[in-house]
């Protein structure tokens, strides 16, 4: 094993990159703009530039590099192959073999969202576990199943889709996958702002949610929970009720030692994983009933992490 590698994680405002010791010591961090113009055509010499960039700053040669490992926004298949990045405007990506040729050094890729779990697994919350599953609560809900420290995967780069589990077959209106009634739509920031409205419009109760109008954001939802408002905490129960029941289906199927929740929602803190506990325990097989769940540890830097922790 040498002894440097690079974890780089693409977003679509911005590209973040981590220079690491191969044991996992987190030396210097720094990010660029994605530049999705063209069809996203320059992002990968973007990447490479800043690479060699920071490779001549500290006077590190190829030989001393274990390689560069990638997390994408979007499926990326056992051959490193992307199928489709939407926000980036890619199609068919051979990203680990394009990458290579470009920066003259080993490449791995794999799905944003798992090689977060992999980060946390390896340097975070989910460290002192053999088999975790993490739930990303963001935009959207994104996940990653890492069992005896590896990332599953699935046969098309699709294994966590964890969004995209159907918690409601009466659902109207569309998910963005063109589905109806994913927990995507119900529990990410988007999705509890949505609750909430669908709440707000049938209810009488005088709760200081309705001065928010369109600014309403999932954390003032929280941050009201937090100080008692009734409502507010009606709609976290909902919200944490059809997500604790997912996060048991879920492990009904993979059974880990651990669920770890990160995403900005999770920035609610305690107050999540409180109200996920009942709907999780009521509806787990006895068998999973130990299960921990808590909150991720690295925030934003999980992506790099994980990515740099894809080389070993």
């Amino acid at each position: 094993m040498k002894e440097y590698g690079f974890g780089v994680d693409i977003g679509g405002t911005t590209i973040k990159f981590g220079l690491f010791r191969t044991d996992g010591t987190l030396l210097e961090k720094w990010e660029i703009p994605t530049d999705t113009s063209d069809s996203g055509k320059h992002i990968l010499s973007d990447i490479v530039a800043s690479v060699h960039g920071k490779m001549v700053e500290k006077d590190l040669t190829k030989e001393q590099v274990q390689g560069i490992g990638i997390g994408v926004p979007g499926s990326v298949d056992r051959s490193g192959v992307v199928n489709r990045a939407v926000n980036l405007g890619w199609g068919v990506v051979p990203i680990e073999q394009e990458l290579s040729e470009l920066s003259g050094m080993f490449v791995k890729a794999a799905n944003d969202a798992n090689v977060a779990a992999l980060g946390e697994y390896w340097m975070g919350s989910g460290r002192e576990y053999d088999s975790i599953v993490m739930v990303t609560l963001g935009t959207g809900i994104g996940g990653g199943v890492i069992i005896d420290g590896k990332i599953l995967t699935g046969a098309n780069g699709a294994g966590g889709e964890i969004g995209h589990i159907v918690v409601n077959e009466q659902e109207i209106e569309a998910c963005g996958c063109g589905h109806y009634g994913c927990i995507e739509q119900y529990a990410s920031a988007t999705g509890i702002v949505r609750m909430a409205k669908r709440t707000l419009a049938n209810t009488a109760e005088d709760t200081p949610l309705k001065g928010f109008g369109d600014s309403l954001t999932a954390k003032d939802i929280f941050d009201l929970a937090k100080e008692g408002d009734k409502t507010a905490c009606e709609i976290i129960e909902d919200v944490c009720g059809l997500l604790g029941a997912t996060i048991a289906q879920i492990c009904c199927v993979v059974d880990p030692d651990a669920v770890i929740i990160g995403g900005g929602v999770s920035k609610a803190g305690q107050i999540l994983i409180d109200y996920l506990q009942e709907p999780f325990r009521s509806h787990v097989f006895h068998a999973c009933k130990d299960t921990k769940l808590c909150l991720a540890s690295l925030g934003n830097d999980a992506g790099i992490y994980g990515a740099a922790g894809l080389l070993l």
